[in-house]
């Protein structure tokens, strides 16, 4: 599935924009905070994206995904376009 990736005001966030509407209501969950831990449990999605050392919050809702990174964190997320490592399948 191609995913639009989008710059945002916060220069350790991107926001990747799915062509198709994938979540019914947001989702907003943190590594650092245990009930957004167990939200994540029921996502698949988010389990990938939390596993990854250097991301500490994903937000989902209708058509996009928006990931924060810590800051300071040296790694990339995401360029213009992405396929996301197979995270976003249909």
């Amino acid at each position: 599935m191609p995913v639009h990736v989008q710059q945002t005001p916060n220069p350790n966030a991107r926001k990747f924009v799915l062509p198709q509407k994938m979540f019914d209501r947001p989702l907003n969950i943190s590594a650092d905070n245990v009930s957004s831990a167990e939200q994540a449990t029921q996502h698949p999605l988010a389990l990938q994206l939390l596993a990854l050392e250097s991301i500490y919050n994903v937000f989902m809702v209708q058509d996009f995904v928006t990931v924060n990174k810590y800051p300071g964190d040296v790694g990339g997320i995401g360029g213009d376009r992405a396929d996301c490592g197979g995270l976003f399948r249909d």
